[in-house]
């Protein structure tokens, strides 16, 4: 079966580039983190599509219903669509986590504008590379979501997972509340206390563990089948390069107003 602590060894330089990535420390004002929360709502997004697409694939989500495949498998995804989609937010009420990004934007005075625009298009039923590829977003979110539903429509339950857990969810950076007291130390006015609520909520679901239900579901997909295994492992890596570009992409946006601020 594969070994999950041996695959996240192997995955290690990539994930330890994502967690020290001098994008955190280069947040410092409002305005930056707004460029930061525009940005990475997309990611917040696609965790979600890519955890409704193992859904759709390792359960029956349609009537008449039928018990599909690994029971274990289906305990594992519900469990974290149930959390993911119907957790309780800063006020005790239930709202998906994508959800309560929305509200911690507008919190923080980012536009949600491009992200609205993005899902009003995904809600005609529009091809979604054709969408991507039409939108006026950044480079670097663009391809970052084409290489997202690359792998969602191959269609195959263990690349998806790896993606979602090796790319998503296993690399929630412990430095993503550093980003708040950054900008509030240079403005002490300011809360951000929605932001912060969604941070915390992630880091205690997720937290980088290696037992997670997450982690678990690769365990049951790939088994003992190393091919699968080896496509699990070149799958993680291609999403932590584009969650890298990602990353890369927004420090250059925030690089760039900053010289603007500064000239």
């Amino acid at each position: 079966m594969i070994m999950i602590k041996e695959l996240n060894a192997s995955l290690e330089p990539l994930t330890k580039k994502l967690i020290e990535h001098p994008l955190y420390q280069k947040i410092e004002t409002p305005k930056q983190l707004q460029i930061f929360m525009e940005h990475h709502v997309f990611a917040v997004w696609d965790f979600m599509s890519l955890l409704t697409a193992l859904q759709e694939l390792l359960t029956k989500t349609t009537s008449p219903w039928l018990p599909l495949g690994n029971a274990e498998l289906r305990y594992l995804i519900n469990k974290m669509v149930l959390a993911e989609e119907t957790d309780i937010n800063k006020l005790g009420k239930r709202q998906s986590h994508f959800e309560m990004y929305l509200d911690a934007m507008a919190d923080a005075g980012a536009k949600k504008q491009k992200i609205e625009d993005f899902l009003l298009q995904v809600n005609h039923g529009t091809d979604i590379f054709l969408i991507i590829a039409a939108s006026k977003l950044p480079v670097s979110i663009k391809q970052f979501l084409k290489n997202t539903f690359d792998v969602v429509y191959s269609h195959e339950p263990h690349k998806i997972a790896a993606a979602f857990t090796f790319g998503r969810e296993g690399i929630i950076s412990p430095q993503f509340p550093s980003i708040i007291e950054n900008v509030q130390k240079n403005f002490p006015e300011e809360d951000f206390g929605l932001l912060k609520y969604y941070f915390d909520r992630h880091l205690e679901l997720h937290g980088n563990k290696n037992d997670t239900p997450a982690f678990k579901m690769v365990e049951e997909l790939c088994g003992r089948d190393l091919d699968k295994c080896a496509s699990a492992k070149n799958t993680a890596e291609m999403v932590l390069k584009s969650r890298l570009d990602l990353w890369n992409g927004i420090e250059a946006e925030i690089e760039k107003e900053t010289k603007v601020h500064t000239v």
